[in-house]
């Protein structure tokens, strides 16, 4: 008997030390804004600042619901990441004097996942295009520039060799105001990703009402699905660097400057790489599904830009709005037109196309009837943005990437995927 109970004073106080040593390494609700530098998780208690670097591979956590503040930059280092839950609203200060901005460099992470019923909102305090930096990613997928370049904003590295590359996940997130002005030549997005490669998931993503791009690829492989792009004052999607992911349904929505105060550009806005249009990899980008809806001005005639070099496969698109609702410019974008390493199938534009370099391409080799293609149409929606028009190509039989919808046009009345997420 007296050995039976050493043997269960041993195992009793074993449990004890067990559990002692379980809720040392455990998170608290209450965590402060920063955490103690031994924990790896740290959970930040509601209406924390998120301020300076997420470091020495630790893992920070923003709660169901919760609130927090955005002063300044808040940068994700390599090893470490960002989890953000479902229902979390992050508001920059909009201070004048410190630019706020969320920057995930390489070997980061950030995982973002909201649902349609309770997105993260990344918003600020004052609700005006420009007043704060955006989202940017940096990852270490190809890009054209060299073997790395530097972010506009944070000077971090981006690109490499990794196709595969993952920072992350970002579902249902609205990022609401973005587009932070540094310099004539220097100027934030609402979402920037400098060659992040496609082990990353971009889903369900709303740039609203920016001062600069709503979207912007510099370089990388990686894909997306469900992106919304309103009435943001430069491009609604642009890619530059040798960006090769692919995407499905897209919508660009620009409001008139008499309603913003303030004019938009194009609705794809579209180039390999500026100083040297032949650079490797170039850019070729294949998207599919696409409403882009435009507001006509004297700065942003153009609707679909393709230029510098860009190769581009794009299928069942829309595009209205614009004066030159598609243009082709350069030798070598309009070179891989006419020879069909670049492909628009299944777009419906108002007015006819604008042919601008010297490639050969022209509005009769759009019209081809195996292209499918049409100009001067009448493209009218319901609610905004809902409408589609019957043919298109499948591209689920060759990429399942892509969902199996040979229409054109990205919203059908049958399936709002906007609904309950965007602010449009």
């Amino acid at each position: 008997m007296k050995s039976n109970l050493m043997n269960g004073n041993v195992w009793s106080l074993l449990a004890l030390m067990s559990i002692a040593t379980l809720t040392a390494c455990s998170t608290s609700e209450n965590g402060g804004d920063n955490g103690k530098d031994n924990e790896k998780e740290l959970v930040l208690a509601n209406n924390a600042t998120l301020t300076g670097d997420i470091d020495g591979e630790k893992t920070i956590i923003l709660s169901k619901g919760f609130n927090f503040t955005l002063s300044g930059e808040y940068t994700v280092k390599a090893g470490s990441t960002l989890r953000i839950a479902e229902g979390v609203t992050i508001t920059a200060k909009s201070n004048d004097n410190v630019i706020d901005y969320i920057l995930v460099e390489q070997g980061g992470k950030i995982e973002a996942v909201g649902t349609a019923a309770a997105p993260i909102v990344m918003t600020a305090e004052n609700e005006e295009a420009g007043a704060w930096g955006g989202l940017h990613i940096c990852g270490r997928a190809p890009i054209n520039i060299g073997s790395t370049g530097k972010s506009e904003v944070g000077d971090a590295p981006y690109g490499g060799t990794d196709a595969d590359d993952n920072s992350g996940t970002l579902k249902y997130i609205r990022l609401e105001y973005a587009g932070y002005k540094f310099t004539s030549e220097k100027e934030c997005n609402g979402f920037t990703f400098y060659g992040v490669g496609r082990g990353t998931t971009l889903e369900y993503l709303e740039a609203y009402k920016g001062s600069d791009d709503g979207f912007e690829w510099f370089g990388g492989t990686v894909n997306a699905k469900y992106l919304m792009s309103v009435s943001n004052s430069d491009d609604s999607f642009d890619w530059t660097e040798g960006w090769s992911g692919k995407a499905q349904f897209l919508v660009a929505y620009q409001e008139s400057a008499a309603t913003l105060g303030y004019t938009c550009d194009c609705l794809i806005e579209a180039d390999n790489y500026d100083k040297n249009m032949d650079a490797k990899p170039v850019s070729n980008p294949t998207l599919a599904n696409l409403t882009l809806i435009g507001a006509d001005n004297p700065e942003g005639k153009r609707g679909v830009r393709l230029r510098a070099g860009t190769q581009a496969k794009i299928y069942n698109a829309l595009v209205t709005g614009k004066s030159s609702n598609l243009t082709t410019e350069t030798r070598q974008t309009e070179g891989y037109l006419v020879d069909g390493t670049s492909i628009l199938n299944y777009i419906a534009i108002a007015g006819d196309i604008s042919a601008k370099g010297d490639g050969g391409y022209s509005s009769a080799l759009f019209t081809a009837a195996a292209n499918n293609n049409a100009i001067n149409q009448d493209i009218t929606f319901t609610k905004t943005i809902i409408g589609t028009q019957v043919g298109g190509a499948d591209l689920s039989t060759k990429d399942n990437f892509f969902i199996n919808a040979p229409y054109k046009g990205a919203v059908s009345a049958d399936n709002d995927w906007t609904k309950g997420w965007s602010k449009l």
